[in-house]
């Protein structure tokens, strides 16, 4: 039996193994990912997860969104879980790392823990998380939303997809409706390991980043209304195109953004109608993405954009709205958690650096009803949300091998606590 925490070593080998042998489920011609929520491939890989769990004696239960909790015991069952994963959901044309090897390196986890036969003093739990990425219902993190209470089940069963789809008919189609009420699973703290999604750690060399945070995230949906009309009939003076006001918007905004210090702000999509060649657009609906690590920024940043959208709707004839859709105010993680991470990369000997994150996820969420924390590991050039993403075998491991003494960090401080 081992007694010493310091003497664990996961299986980088192992645990790379499980990321080529998992990105076959829904990968694509070029080397990604298309592993949708509540499809038939997210199917597949839970039923995988759900296995391996199953195979070190967790017990695996699913709520009523399908968020999946992988319970291991530990000596005082009556102490909240402390709880390790991310998601295994992707973009339509994602990559093999980004939330995959948050729930596969807590996996690795489990099995190093369970070869070596060691009993933490709280019980471990491993999550995947239902939709975190909103590629197929919007909004994103919405398991994880449910869990914490920022929407409720009725809301997760009436988002739609683009092909008109309900989330209450698709998690019934893959069999994956838990009978566990949403937020009912307790979590006593989370830690979540993910790929940076940025270029940071990459350029400066380092390879954990300790995250402190996460900034704050609003969406929007912006509907410009002019007036169809005959392209070659009707004179420049006299037409009211949506299509020239929304592409103003869109330079609006970028420009209010590069004047905001640690901004950014995304227009990601734009519909025309009717889209005809000879017909003048009479609406043009924009998505728009606006970031900020500080909440009065976020907002004065807001702002700027709804005052530049009602200049240039007034000076191009047309009219238009601008919706917040989804708002997810700047998330600090909790100093015990992030210290924790800290001390295991200091331990372990490792680079690393405090960074802000600047992407959502489902830590965002639980940081509202547990301590949490993420660890970041780099991925090259930046790149996610794209078929060429890529992390190292040596950047998986550290990143595991740090969350699990951070765990073991924070488990061994609960156990000093109850001792006296």
């Amino acid at each position: 039996m081992v007694t010493r925490a310091d003497n664990l070593t996961i299986d980088a080998q192992r645990l790379w193994d499980d990321l080529m042998e998992t990105a076959r489920i829904g990968g694509t011609p070029k080397g990604g990912i298309r592993r949708l929520t509540l499809g038939e491939e997210d199917r597949q890989v839970r039923d995988w997860f759900r296995a391996q769990c199953e195979a070190l004696g967790c017990t695996v239960t699913v709520d009523e969104v399908g968020n999946m909790f992988a319970l291991r015991p530990g000596r005082d069952a009556a102490l909240a879980p402390i709880a390790m994963g991310s998601h295994l959901d992707t973009q339509p044309t994602g990559g093999k790392f980004d939330g995959v090897l948050g729930v596969l390196a807590g996996l690795e986890c489990l099995r190093t823990l369970h070869r070596a036969g060691y009993e933490t003093h709280a019980p471990l739990m491993l999550v995947n998380w239902t939709n975190e990425e909103g590629s197929r219902f919007s909004p994103a993190m919405l398991g994880s939303g449910v869990h914490a209470g920022v929407f409720d089940r009725a809301y997760a069963d009436a988002r739609t997809d683009v092909e008109g789809a309900r989330f209450s008919d698709a998690i019934e189609a893959i069999g994956y409706r838990g009978p566990l009420k949403v937020g009912t699973t307790p979590i006593g703290a989370m830690f979540e390991l993910h790929i940076e999604q940025g270029p940071i750690l990459e350029a400066e060399g380092d390879m954990i980043g300790v995250v402190t945070g996460v900034q704050g995230m609003r969406w929007y949906d912006v509907v410009v209304e002019g007036r169809e009309s005959h392209a070659g009939s009707t004179p420049m003076r006299m037409r009211a195109d949506a299509l020239p006001a929304a592409a103003a918007l869109i330079l609006a905004i970028q420009e209010r953004a590069r004047a905001c210090e640690g901004a950014v702000a995304t227009v990601g999509t734009i519909t025309v109608h009717p889209a005809s060649r000879n017909v003048i657009p009479g609406r043009a609906t924009l998505s728009v993405d606006l970031r900020h690590p500080d909440a009065e920024r976020l907002a004065a940043l807001e702002a700027q954009v709804r005052a530049a959208l009602a200049e240039i709707a007034a000076a191009h004839g047309v009219s238009a709205t601008m919706e917040m859709i989804w708002d997810s105010p700047p998330v600090p993680f909790h100093p015990d958690c992030v210290g924790a991470v800290r001390a295991a990369g200091e331990a372990l000997g490792l680079r690393m650096r405090d960074i802000v994150s600047g992407a959502g996820h489902d830590a965002a969420y639980i940081a509202r009803v547990a301590p949490t924390a993420m660890i970041f590991v780099p991925c090259v050039g930046g790149l996610s949300h794209n078929e060429a993403e890529e992390t190292s075998f040596d950047e998986c491991g550290a990143g595991a091998q740090v969350l699990l003494q951070a765990v073991l960090d924070y488990d061994r401080r609960l156990a000093e606590r109850a001792a006296g």
